[in-house]
């Protein structure tokens, strides 16, 4: 089989725009020989602009400990209560947050907005070209990300039916699906809808951000709603707080997601599982050997993970590791329709995953 590859992050940026034709996007593409590309080929870092690179470190810094405001800050003013230590902690995390903040919406978000000409606010009924962020258009050249896919999916194949992008793994954050143009473009014109925990769309600020961009609730009834009455592409991260929870072993929690076959069938959707490699590279995520973080995250649906990023900065940027994005399906009808499991999941993922320390359960 041969297989097709797009370098996100030598694309041109006057090309990253809901108006270019795919047509030209699929004449940057390069086609392997049979059988794949060559070894270590898809792994390199590129330089990358130095004035990006600072941006991806502030920003990202910003966009992590935005995450834990609405939970750190009520704890940590209830602790200031009763201690000195507490006060002190507060402080400097007010001291951080609001340092980043302040570098970010009054430098980073003008200057790039104005560069890439976008809209000052985002756009209430064009989701398409809300995905075209200069953000994660940074985040493509500081990973050097890269999609990769078999011809059996190229197009024509996936116009005329809504596909699921089943990825796998999670990561901290898996970064390799913020390229959502792509998703959205790329493999037919169906707008896709990334999911995510429904506490995420509940949050000040951060939940009309995700609406804005697509996102639905990791929901059954959100999912098949989408790929039926709205007939548009669904990008699901299959192993979700499972997938964050990885020290050393890379593990693929793929054989009990039954669910989103299901959902396929139902729907008459393609499922095209992703494996994004790099993903639990970007971070080093702190493991207790107890397993009660891990049992604390699943519990609350909200991840409870300390990490350090680039630099060993806690909570900071992630670190530059080549990240790729890569579709596989041997399905030649390009719908895989199995018994209600993931076995063939389960094996499509063994082709992926390379040495003896990754593991499918």
């Amino acid at each position: 089989m041969k297989y097709r590859k797009l370098n996100l992050a030598t694309l041109p940026d006057e090309l990253f725009t809901k108006q270019t034709d795919v047509k030209e996007w699929m004449a940057l593409t390069t086609t392997s020989a049979e059988g794949g590309f060559p070894p270590s080929s898809l792994n390199k870092v590129l330089p990358v602009k130095r004035d990006i690179e600072i941006e991806r470190i502030i920003g990202t810094s910003y966009y992590m400990i935005g995450n834990t405001v609405p939970f750190a800050v009520p704890l940590l003013l209830a602790a200031s209560y009763f201690s000195a230590v507490g006060a002190l902690i507060f402080k400097v995390y007010m001291v951080y947050f609001t340092t980043l903040f302040v570098v970010f919406t009054y430098y980073f978000y003008p200057k790039y907005m104005k560069r890439y000409n976008r809209p000052k606010s985002m756009s209430k009924t064009d989701i398409k070209d809300n995905q075209y962020l200069y953000t994660e258009r940074h985040t493509q050249k500081y990973l050097s990300m890269q999609f990769v896919w078999p011809e059996s999916i190229q197009r024509p194949a996936l116009n005329d039916q809504p596909v699921i992008f089943a990825a796998i793994p999670h990561g901290l954050s898996p970064l390799g699906i913020t390229a959502y143009p792509m998703w959205s473009k790329l493999f037919n014109d169906k707008l896709c809808h990334w999911t995510c925990a429904p506490v995420v769309l509940k949050l000040p600020l951060i939940s009309s951000f995700m609406k804005a961009i697509g996102y639905i609730p990791a929901k059954a009834k959100n999912i098949t709603d989408t790929l039926i009455k709205k007939e548009e592409n669904v990008g699901i991260i299959l192993d979700g707080i499972a997938g964050m929870f990885q020290a050393h072993d890379e593990v693929a929690h793929v054989k009990r997601r039954k669910g989103i076959i299901k959902i396929a069938l139902r729907a008459g959707a393609a499922v095209v599982p992703v494996y994004g490699f790099g993903h639990t590279s970007l971070w080093k995520i702190v493991v207790d050997p107890f397993g009660f973080l891990e049992w604390l995250s699943t519990k609350s649906d909200v991840s409870v993970t300390p990490f350090f990023g680039r630099f060993n900065w806690f909570l900071g940027p992630p670190k530059r590791v080549a990240g790729k994005s890569m579709p596989k399906q041997t399905s030649t009808t390009l719908k895989i329709f199995v018994k209600s499991n993931m076995q063939l999941f389960a094996s499509l993922v063994s082709l992926c995953l390379h040495g003896r320390r990754n593991k499918v359960s």
